[in-house]
C-alpha cells in the first residue's frame, strides 16, 4: 500500500496517537462552530463548491450514495434536495460532528432518507458494490492512508458507479498565491483560535493542503486504485479541486 506525505500531516505533531484519533479527536473539538466557520472563512462560497461537485452525480441518478467523511452532513443534506436519491448514508469518525449532522437532519424530517454511522473511511463497513455513487468533501486530506481510503470506496461502489470528491488545493496564480499563503497561515489559524479556541485544527488545514498531492497526482493515486473516466475540475482560482472516476 503506497504512502504518501500527506499521510503523516498531523493536528498535534507531539501527540503519541494516530492521525486519525487526532483528526477525530480535532472535528469533536471544533463541531459546535464548524458549520459557522465555514461560511465564514469561505465567505459562503463552500456552499457553491459543495453544489458543484454533487453536480458530477445527476447525470448518472443515483438512487444510494454513500457520503464520506459527512462532518455535519452538509453534502448530504444537499445532495438529498438536489438529487433526492431514495437513501444516503453518510459515515463519519466522529461523533461529535455526527451530532450536529443528526440534528440538522431531524430539523428538516429527513431521518428515513439520510443515516448516519460512525465510520472509518479506510474500512468502510459495506459491502462490495453497494452503492451507485459516493462522495467526499473535504476528508480525503485526513485519511491515514490515502491509497486504502480510495481502494475502499471503490471496493463499495456499484460497477458503473462513480465517485467524486471535493479537496482543498493550491493556487497557480502567483499573485493570489501571495494572498492565498497569507490567509491559511495567518487569517485562518487566528480566527480559529478566536471562534473555535482551536489555532492547532486550522494550521494542520493549511499543513495537510500544502502536503496534499493534488491534481494529476492525485488522479493517478485514482486510477491506481482502480477507478476509471477519472477527471478534475478546478475551482476558484485553484482553491479547491473536484475529482471523479468510476468504477
Amino acid at each position: 500500500m503506497n504512502k504518501f506525505a500527506h499521510d503523516s500531516i498531523v493536528p498535534l505533531k507531539n501527540s503519541s496517537l494516530s492521525k486519525k484519533q487526532q483528526v477525530a479527536d480535532m472535528f469533536d473539538s471544533i463541531a459546535f462552530r464548524y458549520d459557522f466557520l465555514n461560511r465564514f472563512l469561505s465567505v459562503g462560497i463552500d456552499v457553491w463548491w459543495r453544489k458543484t461537485a454533487i453536480k458530477q452525480l445527476a447525470s448518472l441518478q443515483p438512487q444510494t450514495i454513500l457520503d464520506v467523511a459527512t462532518g455535519t452532513a452538509d453534502v448530504a443534506l444537499m445532495t438529498m434536495e438536489m438529487l433526492k436519491p431514495k437513501k444516503i448514508i453518510g459515515i463519519d469518525i466522529s461523533e461529535g460532528m455526527l451530532e450536529i449532522g443528526r440534528k440538522k437532519i431531524a430539523a428538516k424530517g429527513l431521518e428515513d432518507r439520510i443515516e448516519l454511522q460512525k465510520g472509518d473511511s479506510e474500512s468502510i463497513n459495506f459491502d462490495e458494490n453497494t452503492f451507485d455513487a459516493i462522495s467526499v468533501a473535504f476528508g480525503v486530506r485526513n485519511y491515514q492512508n490515502l491509497s486504502k481510503g480510495i481502494e475502499e470506496m471503490r471496493r463499495v461502489l456499484k460497477p458503473g458507479g462513480k465517485l467524486v470528491i471535493l479537496e482543498f488545493s493550491k493556487p497557480k496564480n502567483v499573485l493570489f498565491k501571495v494572498f492565498y499563503n497569507l490567509y491559511m497561515n495567518i487569517i485562518a489559524p487566528g480566527f480559529g483560535k478566536m471562534v473555535a479556541k482551536n489555532k492547532d485544527a486550522y494550521q494542520y488545514l493549511n499543513d495537510s493542503v500544502q502536503a496534499f498531492p493534488e491534481g494529476e497526482a492525485f488522479l493517478t493515486i485514482m486510477k491506481n486504485s482502480g477507478l476509471t473516466k477519472t477527471y478534475s475540475r478546478s475551482l476558484t482560482l485553484g482553491i479547491c479541486t473536484i475529482y471523479c472516476g468510476s468504477k
